[in-house]
């Protein structure tokens, strides 16, 4: 898929170098409306000098929200013109990033494996190698010791599980919970905030259901065939402030809490491990440690 240029440039001036950086939001949720926002995510590698000592400053860099200039044409993603646009980036640095992921936060989960991806690097693919679930761990099949290209060996073995865990759930009931706040305090009630809703409860039981991690509503509806996802994202594709119309209130109420539902008998049947293995943790330590020493591979 091709990339908003707009967006390799704002990576290109970032302070230090980048693990990656993908495309978070509406964007990656299949939802997109022309004056949508850009929400770039990514993970950077302070030098050692920075983090050897008492003070680590710059775990987390917060661009300032950046309008960036008009581009010719057709947008890459999204559709429509490319009209200028609200940028907002935010970065961990490495250690930060991969202590989040041992900490069930879906969020730098979706961003880790978004597959909208403005930079990467042979470390990137190793990561979500390393973090992918694996639900049978003991199956031979895909989960034998890998040899990193260039790398040496990995220490991810067949005992290796992933990090994401049946306790991930949690991440998903709490922000399905605040965006049906969102949307329920709000009159008219807007479809933004609603498509977030069961866009987070669908990403939240695919999870529990087979430990991928699929963060667009559209490709998720191919599965859930929920009847009213299309005609709501038209509506929302043709703008930010959209509304629902009143009377669909009862429905999407109704809705939101069978599937509620849905995602706690998903995560009581999940057979996702409690907490990711001493393998996964000796892995993801290995690749820390060699980013660190040795800096990143070849970038594209």
């Amino acid at each position: 898929m091709t990339i908003d240029p707009r967006l390799h440039r704002v990576v290109a001036a970032q302070p230090y170098p980048l693990l990656f950086a993908t495309i978070s939001g509406a964007h990656l949720y299949g939802f997109p409306s022309p004056d949508s926002d850009f929400d770039l995510r990514g993970a950077h590698v302070l030098p050692l000098e920075k983090v050897v000592g008492l003070d680590v400053r710059e775990e987390t860099i917060e661009g300032k929200q950046t309008r960036l200039p008009p581009h010719p044409g057709p947008l890459p993603i999204g559709g429509g013109e490319g009209g200028a646009v609200e940028m907002d980036f935010v970065s961990h640095d490495v250690r930060k990033f991969f202590g989040l992921l041992l900490k069930k936060n879906g969020y730098v989960l979706e961003q880790l494996f978004s597959p909208l991806i403005v930079h990467t690097t042979p470390e990137h693919a190793e990561l979500k190698v390393i973090c992918r679930a694996r639900l049978n761990p003991r199956s031979s099949r895909g989960n034998e010791a890998r040899s990193w290209p260039g790398k040496g060996q990995s220490l991810l073995t067949s005992a290796a599980t992933g990090v994401i865990t049946k306790h991930h759930a949690h991440h998903y009931f709490g922000f399905a919970e605040t965006q049906w706040k969102l949307f329920d305090k709000e009159r008219p009630r807007r479809v933004k905030p609603l498509l977030y809703v069961y866009r987070v409860l669908l990403t939240g039981i695919h999870l529990m259901r087979t430990g991928e991690v699929e963060a667009n509503l559209v490709t998720l509806n191919e599965k859930f065939r929920l009847p009213y996802i299309s005609e709501l994202i038209e509506r929302k594709i043709k703008g930010e402030n959209t509304t629902l119309l009143e009377a669909d209130f009862a429905l999407h109420e109704s809705e939101y809490r069978r599937l509620r539902g849905e995602l706690q008998t998903a995560h009581d049947a999940s057979q996702l491990p409690e907490l990711p293995s001493e393998e996964t943790r000796a892995a993801l330590n290995d690749l820390l440690v060699r980013i660190r020493l040795q800096g990143l591979g070849v970038r594209f």
